[in-house]
């Protein structure tokens, strides 16, 4: 008996998804509870399991392919039923053949009845009738797979054989992410034995002339639809202006390396820069209640929480997962939030609840190098604070030139709801926050 696999239901607003990776291809075991296939929705990346061990039959969406909630999108035979099926089959090939007449009997029964001489020269005949078929067969297992372009570029430049990869586009085709995939897998083998593939000479591929000109279209993730829709409606809808400043970060720098060692080995987890951040966003969002409201409709709701979204690049695209009431949460509680998040946003792995919300927003740009940016609000938050570099830089500390550990700060914040005196204020208390860390302990 054939059980269908539907697309489940992943959220109130979230009617469509994307078909993901197969986990399992058509012909193969699966388990009950085993991943199947990832689907990817505006929020998040979510994995579907087999509701039924057995085999999965057939895979009525391709990779890429959209699909609503509640459609089948594969149908997973039960073993079971698997194995009755082939029971039945077989019962039923043995009874043709007993219930057959004579002439009707296949090669081999037949040839039993025929005299020895006729049987040898048919035996002699059949492997001339069989070698065409062989020979197809051979050719189809010898035929490449279909190649996209951003794959191919990836294999001269790595001198790849397709041979070596397993496809997993619509029809068996090698994407990209394949490439990337066996990449991973030979350096992660090749560590500490030998170097991984260098990339070689760039070379035009057979077939194809040396800068010839190619394009290749590819469908926009649900994520990536999103992030692109949701930013044009900030700049649409929002009247948005950043104000910016700069930190000395020398005390907090001292004061980490003072008591990391021993933040490690009490809470098993890295002291960073980030839960400073939290901790000093949260102090100012306290004097500047405004800029952790939101505008609705013509109303202006005030928050007495405080869920700060984190911002954490993924391997799809940016997500701002939200830690909840981070004001309640200790140093080590907010360090511990954030590294969960960013181990699970490389593994696809957050949920959609963990990506709602939010009345603040915390970017650090910095870790990529970003000497100075303008964030955008995500709405219909009201502000979003831009970390960036930590660079030695000469200032001027009590009328004498020094080199001091210096980032840039930015604060984008709507103007229909923060005044400019509440913004340029907001950042400066951030700054004397993170300048005297023991001003967020004492609350002064």
């Amino acid at each position: 008996m054939a059980v269908e696999l539907k697309v489940p239901s992943v959220g109130e607003s979230i009617t469509e998804v994307f078909i993901g990776e197969w986990l399992k291809q058509e012909g193969e075991r699966v388990e009950k509870d085993e991943p199947l296939v990832e689907i990817e929705t505006d929020k998040a990346t979510l994995e579907v399991p087999a509701s039924v061990s057995g085999t999965l039959s057939k895979v009525l969406k391709k990779q890429g392919e959209s699909a609503e909630v509640g459609e089948v999108i594969a149908h997973i035979t039960e073993a079971d039923a698997a194995t009755g099926e082939d029971e039945a089959e077989a019962f039923s090939g043995a009874s043709e053949a007993e219930g057959a007449p004579e002439e009707d009997v296949n090669a081999e029964e037949g040839a039993e009845a025929q005299p020895k001489e006729d049987k040898a020269a048919e035996d002699k005949k059949k492997p001339a009738q069989q070698e065409p078929v062989e020979e197809a067969a051979e050719d189809d297992a010898e035929a490449e797979p279909r190649i996209m372009p951003a794959a191919q570029r990836l294999l001269d430049e790595y001198g790849l054989s397709p041979g070596d990869l397993r496809g997993s586009g619509p029809g068996g085709r090698i994407l990209k992410e394949d490439v990337e995939r066996h990449l991973e897998k030979v350096q992660a083998v090749s560590e500490g034995t030998k170097e991984a593939p260098a990339p070689k000479e760039r070379t035009a591929p057979a077939g194809r002339v040396e800068g010839e000109r190619e394009e290749e279209v590819v469908p926009m993730s649900p994520l990536r639809r999103t992030i692109a829709r949701r930013l044009v409606e900030a700049q649409q809808t929002a009247a948005l202006l950043t104000t910016f400043n700069e930190i000395d970060m020398t005390n907090t720098m001292a004061l980490r390396s003072e008591y990391k060692g021993m933040f490690e080995q009490r809470y098993g987890i890295r002291l960073g820069f980030m839960s400073f951040f939290v901790k000093a966003a949260i102090d100012a969002l306290k004097q500047f209640p405004a800029i952790n409201a939101e505008i609705r409709d013509d109303d202006i709701v005030y928050k007495n929480y405080y869920d700060i979204a984190i911002a954490v690049s993924s391997k799809k695209g940016l997500v701002t997962p939200v830690i909840r009431d981070a004001e309640r949460l200790s140093f080590a509680e907010v360090e511990s939030t954030i590294a969960d998040f960013g181990e699970r946003a490389q593994n696809n792995k957050l949920s959609p609840e963990e990506l709602q919300g939010g009345t603040f927003t915390i970017s650090n740009g910095g870790v990529f190098g970003s000497l100075m940016s303008t964030p955008i609000v995500n709405p219909p938050q009201s502000g979003v604070l831009g970390m960036h570099a930590i660079q030695q830089r000469p200032v001027a500390i009590d009328n004498q030139v020094e080199i001091r550990p210096m980032m840039y700060v930015a604060l984008t914040y709507d103007h229909r709801i923060v005044d400019g005196r509440e913004a340029v204020t907001f950042l400066k208390r951030i700054k004397e926050a993170i300048e005297a860390p023991a001003r967020m302990l004492l609350e002064i």
